[in-house]
């Protein structure tokens, strides 16, 4: 089974067992990650519905990639500028596709007649009024 998963705005093919180095990840070596955005799904050449779907992975290290050297220049101006870059990366190991996301169920809410909802709603209580300011007595 594969799963075509999004996270740090790519997208990547992923099957069970394969790893798969993707932008930084919040988390420790050894933590279990879920990865939600499942964006289509199969199994040889079908295709199965991705609702619910999660990717279940592990975090096998955090590293950085390699540097990049960003180097503007305006000739004949004397502009000369040097920048490096190092991407935080997350190494991520495939353990399972098709976990289901685990979410609570909510309580059922039995049907009953408008009426009987009226009744059951508590009553508000009308707002206080206001005192009228008092009038100078006239002499």
């Amino acid at each position: 089974m594969f799963a075509i998963v999004r996270t740090g705005g790519k997208q990547y093919r992923v099957a069970a067992g394969d790893k798969i180095t993707v932008e930084k990840i919040v988390g420790a070596i050894g933590d279990k990650v879920a990865l939600t955005d499942v964006l289509l799904a199969g199994d040889g050449g079908e295709l199965t519905s991705t609702v619910g779907l999660t990717v279940a992975a592990e975090i096998v290290a955090q590293g950085r990639g390699e540097k990049i050297i960003v180097f503007k220049k305006k000739r004949r101006h004397n502009y000369r500028r040097k920048q490096g870059h190092r991407q935080s990366l997350t190494l991520l190991k495939i353990v399972a596709i098709g976990a289901e996301a685990k979410k609570a169920k909510p309580a059922k809410v039995e049907a009953a007649s408008p009426a009987v909802e009226a009744d059951a709603a508590p009553a508000k209580k009308p707002a206080a009024k206001k005192a009228a300011p008092k009038k100078a007595a006239a002499e």
